[in-house]
């Protein structure tokens, strides 16, 4: 089908198609200040749009919504077209508690609530 549209008609599907992406993306990548929407999420990597993505290297936060998800060690991989690739040397997954260094036993109570006299 594409065979018979024009190049702009074609160039103008693209880019609503790269816009409604990015509009539908719930995950994006933090870097300092700036947030950039992640187009496609793999198991070692993420892709971002190629225009607006810096060829960025080091520490990001991934999020998912609103939720922190993954502090990912990454660097640029290549660029495929309009996406940017980025791989991971290294994502942690966020957790919202502290870990804890001892065995927590199943039943036990969460808090002591001692009697007052």
């Amino acid at each position: 089908m594409t065979d018979f549209l024009t190049k702009e008609l074609r160039e103008g599907l693209a880019q609503a198609r790269k816009l409604a992406a990015k509009r539908n993306a719930r995950l994006r990548v933090q870097v300092g200040e700036e947030t950039y929407p992640v187009l496609r999420i793999w198991d070692n990597g993420f892709s971002l749009d190629a225009e607006d993505a810096p060829h960025m290297r080091g520490l990001v936060d991934l999020y998912e919504g609103g939720r922190h998800k993954a502090q990912c060690l990454i660097i640029a991989s290549e660029e495929d077209g309009d996406e940017m690739r980025f791989e991971y040397k290294r994502a942690t997954e966020a957790h919202d508690s502290a870990p804890v260094d001892f065995v927590r036993e199943d039943g036990a109570p969460v808090a002591l609530i001692e009697r007052l006299h």
